[in-house]
């Protein structure tokens, strides 16, 4: 075995190849992967357990659909373009306004109402979804993030990521967009990754393009010893979708707005393992300590204390 190797075992970090084999093939059932692979599936399950969800304005199927969608969009000047089985961010529109031939976007850029059409056909088209399947466009309430997180933002909207189990949360980071990710909060995009203490709900360690840093690089806030607001309510939601999508490992990314909370942004059978980084731990032995205990977590209340006591 490599040096490297060893040191990885050592320190319990998940990589790749076991995340595969030993978690999502062992406890994610193929034929579930619908239910989080096609977001309105997942937006619809979510409200069927009562878990608020950003709502849906409209779902784009066909072409046709496209040709009037500016006129159509006029009642709600606000809102995010996102494709139904995208990843990864891609595809993804958020308009914040519009002028009278152009959709404003987040960032400031305009975005001609031609321009809008042809993305909307090219998001039906696949060129956003995983395998490249047709695909359809859902039209949503733009989120208005919570005032907690008016100083480590410049747009766009930032969402916390948790790590779920078999139902216990075992790992949490915030997910901060900046100027370079152009309001997104994916890490690979530019966005800033903050790990999360599962117990307290308090941000402790940044990592940016590989790299630690403790404030973000364009408001230069602070990003740790900050507690997160509703994390009660983040654990308990974050955790039932287990029950709700009968996946043991996945990734659930939850907003706060201003107005409503907590609500589901998505979830995700796939999830990376850049959040150890962001944590300094290892993911592997907490998913290792979840095996040999589960059996006698009988509740969801069982395991988010596990979760709360252990993480």
């Amino acid at each position: 075995m490599f040096a490297w190797m060893r040191q990885y075992e050592a320190l319990g970090i998940l990589g790749m190849n076991s995340r595969n084999s030993d978690f999502i093939l062992k406890y994610n059932p193929r034929k579930n992967y619908p239910l989080v692979d096609d977001k309105v599936l997942t937006s619809e399950l979510a409200a069927q357990a009562g878990i608020r969800t950003p709502a849906i304005y409209e779902i784009v199927e066909f072409p046709s659909q496209t040709i009037h969608f500016a006129e159509r969009m006029a009642a709600h000047p606000e809102f995010v373009v996102k494709p139904a089985k995208g990843s990864g961010g891609g595809g993804i529109i958020v308009v914040s306004g519009r002028k009278e031939d152009a959709f404003i976007r987040a960032s400031g850029r305009e975005m001609s109402f031609s321009d809008m059409r042809y993305h909307l056909t090219n998001t039906l088209s696949g060129l956003y979804s995983l395998g490249g399947q047709a695909d359809r466009v859902i039209v949503q309430y733009r989120v208005h993030p919570d005032s907690f997180f008016a100083s480590m933002t410049t747009g766009g909207v930032p969402d916390i990521r948790v790590i779920v189990f078999q139902g216990v949360p075992v790992m949490a980071m915030l997910r901060l967009p900046t100027k370079e990710s152009d309001g997104k909060a994916n890490l690979h995009a530019g966005g800033i990754g903050v790990g999360v203490c599962v117990k307290t709900g308090i941000t402790n360690f940044g990592v940016y393009r590989g790299n630690p840093v403790g404030v973000h690089p364009d408001t230069n806030a602070a990003l740790t010893e900050r507690p997160i607001p509703h994390w009660d309510e983040i654990l308990n939601m974050a955790s039932r979708f287990h029950d709700i999508t009968g996946l043991g490992y996945l990734g659930v990314d939850i907003v706060i707005d201003r107005e409503h909370g907590p609500m589901m942004l998505e979830v995700n059978a796939r999830p990376g393992i850049a959040i150890q980084v962001a944590n300094r731990k290892g993911l592997k032995a907490r998913l290792q300590m979840v095996e040999n205990e589960i059996d006698r977590l009988k509740s969801p209340a069982d395991k988010i204390a596990f979760a709360r006591e252990n993480f």
